[in-house]
């Protein structure tokens, strides 16, 4: 029978199986941010060739008008309307070449100047999706660097529990707790985990053979923690002389909304309880529900969880024309952004002539 392990150290080696494992947080995470990044990729490199087409075409534009309208005015000059009085007496034709060839010189220029401008915006535009493109190549090749690096820590760290599992544990503390700050453990959970490993007697050799009977009987890594999460649960229900910590009161909060507290960094949830509201966070996860906004969103931006005027900024984006997905993928305008300077952005496109919706929120 598996020892009976407190809350807390479950939920650690939860967390470390699950840093072991090939659905690691970590790695997961990472593989979330290159699929994002080849979205980006994907669609900013279709914008280019767009925007390169339409300035090809504007730029031949204004090289026709130019030309044809040099040609107009030119051919304006040479005609006489005596020499063609009675042919346009009888036909009733009101034919002015000299007025025909006013109208053409004050309405050229300013024709020839539109589309100057029109390229002018094309131009910027471009510059702005070759950043982005530029932006998301070099993430997606910096993921790449940080995965290796993340599964050479993640195989030194079935290393070490190999070793602690046979019995043959020679790495020194400071060895164990150095790994761990890559993982962003905090000191507490770097000293624990020390511990667990040094000693595996003390709950371990349990655990591990808890896993893999579950493995044994065709429950996957994912379905293991969950049961271990549900035994978490009932130790506690049935503890009634131990009320939960703030940070025990935000996992059990996070998890009734759907979140995986697994994909939470420490650091994350310090972040969150220094600022926290039930209230606000409650009703933003459910605002951002009903508007088919994924969760994962608050995972890689916890600011928004505890960000009062979310809901308000949502909205403003959605009454200009912002998709969900939109929204999903450039997040950072939330947090860039207060209410009041959103709508001022917003304002100051539209007062340029740009239409916000066709804008894309990273150039916000």
């Amino acid at each position: 029978m598996m020892k009976m392990l407190s809350a807390e150290i479950t939920k650690l080696l939860d967390k470390l199986y699950n840093l072991r494992s090939e659905d690691s947080v970590i790695l997961s995470k990472m593989e979330k941010e290159k699929e994002v990044a080849t979205e980006t990729k994907d669609r900013t490199t279709t914008e280019k060739a767009t925007l390169q087409e339409k300035i090809e075409s504007l730029t031949e534009e204004g090289r026709i008008l130019e030309q044809e309208g040099e040609k107009l005015v030119s051919a304006l000059k040479g005609i006489k309307t005596e020499d063609f009085k009675i042919v346009l007496d009888k036909l009733k034709i009101d034919f002015n070449p000299n007025k025909l060839s006013e109208e053409v010189n004050l309405l050229l220029p300013k024709t020839i100047s539109k589309v100057e401008e029109d390229i002018k915006l094309a131009q910027d535009e471009l510059v702005k999706v070759e950043s982005d493109m530029n932006t998301a190549i070099a993430t997606i090749e910096e993921l790449a660097i940080r995965k290796d690096e993340a599964l050479a820590n993640q195989s030194k760290l079935n290393e070490y529990f190999e070793l602690a599992l046979n019995g043959n544990i020679n790495i020194t503390r400071d060895s164990i707790t150095s790994l761990l700050e890559k993982f962003d453990f905090t000191e507490d959970e770097q000293r624990e985990t020390a511990k667990i490993l040094m000693f595996p007697e003390d709950g371990l050799y349990d655990y591990d053979n808890k896993i893999k009977e579950d493995s044994q009987v065709g429950k996957s890594i994912s379905e293991v923690f969950a049961e271990a999460k549900e035994n978490i649960d009932e130790v506690e229900e049935l503890d009634h002389e131990k009320s939960l910590t703030p940070k025990e009161e935000l996992i059990q909060l996070l998890t009734n909304l759907g979140f995986d507290y697994l994909d939470f960094t420490n650091n994350d949830l310090e972040k969150v309880l220094a600022n926290y509201s039930e209230e606000i966070l409650v009703n933003n996860v459910n605002f951002a529900k009903d508007k088919g906004l994924k969760l994962d969103m608050f995972v890689e931006n916890t600011e928004l969880l505890y960000d009062k005027e979310f809901e308000q900024k949502i909205q403003k984006l959605m009454e200009v024309g912002k998709e969900a997905l939109d929204i999903y993928l450039n997040p950072e305008i939330l947090i860039k952004y207060n209410k009041d300077d959103l709508e001022n952005t917003i304002n100051n496109l539209k007062n340029s002539g740009l239409d916000p919706k066709k804008v894309p929120l990273i150039a916000y």
